[in-house]
C-alpha cells in the first residue's frame, strides 16, 4: 500500500503519453483522460491517508502534471483555431511558470512546484477543458482557463520569491511585511 500513490502517479505519466496515440476526443481518448484525472486525485489522497506522503512523491506528482499538461497542449493546440491573443497569453503563462521554476531552483536547489489551492483549481479547470469546450466554446473556455492559470502561476512565483524554505504544500500566498 505504501507504493500505491507513486504507482498511480506513474500510471498518469504513462496514460498521458498514451493520449498521443488516441484520436482526440474519441471514447478511448476520454477514457484514458478520465483515468489520468482520477489518478491525479487519488495519488495524493492515498499518500496522505496511509502516511506515505514524501518529497519524492510530491515531486513525481508535479512531473506527472507537467507530462499531462504538455501532452494536452501537443494534442489540442494543433486542432484548435486559437486567436493570437490566446497563444500570447499561453506563452506568458509558460514564461511565468519557467521563471517560478528557475527561482525555486536557484533558491532551494529543487523543482519548486507548489500545491496551492489555485494550482489545484487550475488543474481542475484544465481537466474539464474538453467538456467545457463543447459546452461554452473555445473563446470562453480558453479565457477562463488562461485567467486561472495566470493567477496560479503568479501566486506560485510570489511564493517561490518570498518563502525562506521550500514547502510544496503551501496552500496559498500570504502577504506579510
Amino acid at each position: 500500500m505504501r507504493h500505491l500513490p507513486n504507482a498511480l502517479t506513474v500510471m498518469r505519466i504513462i496514460g498521458s503519453l498514451s493520449l498521443l496515440f488516441a484520436e482526440p476526443l474519441s471514447g478511448l481518448f476520454l477514457t484514458i483522460y478520465t483515468v489520468c484525472g482520477v489518478t491525479d486525485v487519488l495519488d495524493g489522497y492515498i499518500a496522505r491517508k496511509t502516511n506515505s506522503a514524501s518529497e519524492a512523491g510530491a515531486s513525481l506528482d508535479s512531473v506527472a502534471d507537467v507530462f499531462f499538461i504538455g501532452v494536452l497542449l501537443l494534442v489540442f493546440l494543433p486542432l484548435l483555431q486559437l486567436s493570437v491573443w490566446i497563444i500570447c497569453w499561453i506563452a506568458g503563462i509558460a514564461a511565468i511558470r519557467t521563471a517560478s521554476l528557475l527561482t525555486g531552483w536557484f533558491r532551494y536547489r529543487a523543482l519548486a512546484f507548489i500545491h496551492t489551492y489555485a494550482n489545484k483549481a487550475t488543474g481542475l479547470l484544465l481537466f474539464c477543458f474538453p467538456f467545457l469546450y463543447d459546452l461554452l466554446g473555445l473563446a470562453v473556455t480558453a479565457s477562463l482557463l488562461c485567467f486561472a492559470a495566470s493567477l496560479s502561476a503568479l501566486e506560485e512565483l510570489a511564493i517561490n520569491c518570498r518563502s525562506q524554505e521550500l514547502n510544496r504544500d503551501t496552500r496559498y500566498f500570504q502577504w506579510k511585511r
